[in-house]
């Protein structure tokens, strides 16, 4: 997935680890870094889901529900959505967390990520937002979606992060500039 002149702090989330990529993180910083499965289901997507994954308006999405903490606090709510073709049958679909990730179920079913779009913007957290994360209203949270296609090019996951801003590492980026 990296590429010479692109890096990124999403890296170790989008290739297949032998590891809890989030706990490996927060032991950089001398943390635990552990999640919560709230739940796995099949859901009507909504318009941004279907679209990102090119799901017809029939179609459903599996979607996995995580809360990511670090010492034992809060810092992230984690929605990641899959075609239901892709997942139904497969651990993505199954309400129990998986062994190396949903990366790695996904690799073994050939869809590696291969492209991915990420963007970022900000805003206050809906109730349901406030009271997982345990932040007062007015407190920021960061938006991270994240589109992941396969060589193939077909949509894969589509994951959006809601991340506490004043509990977060932030996202890193860097890029080597080409010469002309």
């Amino acid at each position: 997935m990296t590429d010479p002149g692109w890096t990124s702090s999403s890296d170790p989330y989008l290739t297949p680890q032998q590891y809890d990529a989030w706990s490996a993180e927060a032991a950089t910083r001398g943390s635990v870094g552990t999640q919560q499965l709230l739940g796995v289901e099949t859901v009507d997507a909504d318009k941004r889901v279907r679209r990102a994954l090119g799901l017809a308006d029939t179609e459903r999405a599996v979607v996995r529900r995580r809360l990511i903490l670090e010492d034992d606090r809060p810092v992230e709510l984690a929605d990641s959505y899959y075609p239901e073709p892709i997942a139904a049958g497969t651990p993505l679909a199954e309400n129990h967390k998986i062994k190396g990730g949903a990366v790695r179920v996904l690799a073994d079913l050939g869809l590696t990520p291969h492209q991915v779009s990420e963007h970022v913007t900000a805003r206050r957290p809906a109730d349901q937002e406030q009271e997982l994360l345990d932040v007062a209203a007015d407190e920021p949270i960061l938006v991270l979606t994240r589109l992941s296609r396969a060589a193939t090019g077909q949509p894969a996951e589509y994951a959006v992060m809601r991340t506490v801003t004043s509990r977060s590492a932030g996202h890193t980026y860097q890029m080597q500039v080409p010469t002309a």
